[in-house]
């Protein structure tokens, strides 16, 4: 009886993971992901993310506090941040960082437990409006909160190992071990579409609850498009966010499920 009972609490988990009051759909999250301890990937991201800090200020690219472009984006996150929780309860206990590389990449991510970079040619290159800047940054946050790296690591490494959810629950064994050494890999990590269709609805979400135009999620990504035939180089952002009319299409379609979580944060409330 003890394997069934303890299947039946994952699902019931499982079914949780996704907020009863979201606008967008997106469904529960894998519970495979649980094969991965989220503490031990956690604690490898913290120290990618610093070792990346550490080689960006080594080569003077890293932004000091009072650069106005990272300044702006404190500002998105300080109204993004708050509305994590609804979707990753781990949320409430991260350590938040939010910094600025000096470089012609055009490219942003949110590592596991919350350590978010820009770098400064997506916001140059693409002339991000507030709005817009909101939308990738919300995007990133969502890969982060839908815990798809972790996911990802999981479905990659289970069954190489000759793993399964059932045998996980007696001990993390190897994928524990290995989680704490694929900080490395976290930043090259690609994710597949149906991540990315998530990542998209709820960094959406996430944005408009905040106050932010979910009209920009359209106006984006047609950004990208124009600037994956462009000569400009650097386009790491495209190389794992392809842009297509198909996500578009999507984004518009769920643009007026978050008009009046939009509206309702505009008079503020």
């Amino acid at each position: 009886m003890w394997v069934p009972r303890r299947a039946f609490l994952l699902a019931a988990a499982a079914a949780a993971s996704a907020p009863a009051l979201a606008q967008v759909d997106v469904g529960a999250s894998s519970s495979l992901r649980r094969l991965v301890p989220a503490e031990t990937l956690e604690a490898s991201a913290t120290q990618q993310y610093s070792q990346l800090l550490a080689q960006a200020r080594a080569k003077n690219a890293l932004a000091p506090a009072g650069h106005p472009q990272l300044q702006r984006l404190h500002a998105i996150a300080r109204r993004l941040i708050p509305f994590a929780a609804q979707w990753n309860e781990r949320a409430r206990q991260w350590h938040w960082e939010v910094n600025l590389i000096g470089s012609k990449q055009v490219n942003a991510f949110c590592m596991p437990g919350g350590k978010i970079a820009f770098y400064t040619g997506i916001l140059e290159q693409l002339q991000l409006t507030d709005d817009e800047a909101a939308m990738v940054m919300g995007h990133e946050m969502a890969h982060a909160l839908r815990e798809h790296a972790r996911e990802r690591i999981a479905k990659s490494k289970a069954t190489g190992l000759g793993l399964s959810l059932g045998a996980q629950l007696l001990g993390l064994g190897d994928l524990g071990n290995l989680a704490a050494n694929l900080g490395t890999q976290l930043l090259t990590l690609k994710f597949s579409r149906s991540d990315e269709s998530d990542a998209d609805l709820v960094g959406l979400e996430l944005a408009a609850r905040a106050g932010y135009k979910p009209e920009a999620a359209v106006s984006l990504w047609r950004k990208m498009g124009k600037a994956t035939g462009s000569a400009q180089g650097g386009l790491a952002f495209l190389s794992t966010h392809p842009s297509g009319p198909d996500r578009i299409r999507e984004l518009e379609s769920n643009v007026p499920k978050v008009q009046g979580l939009y509206a309702a944060a505009r008079r503020g409330g």
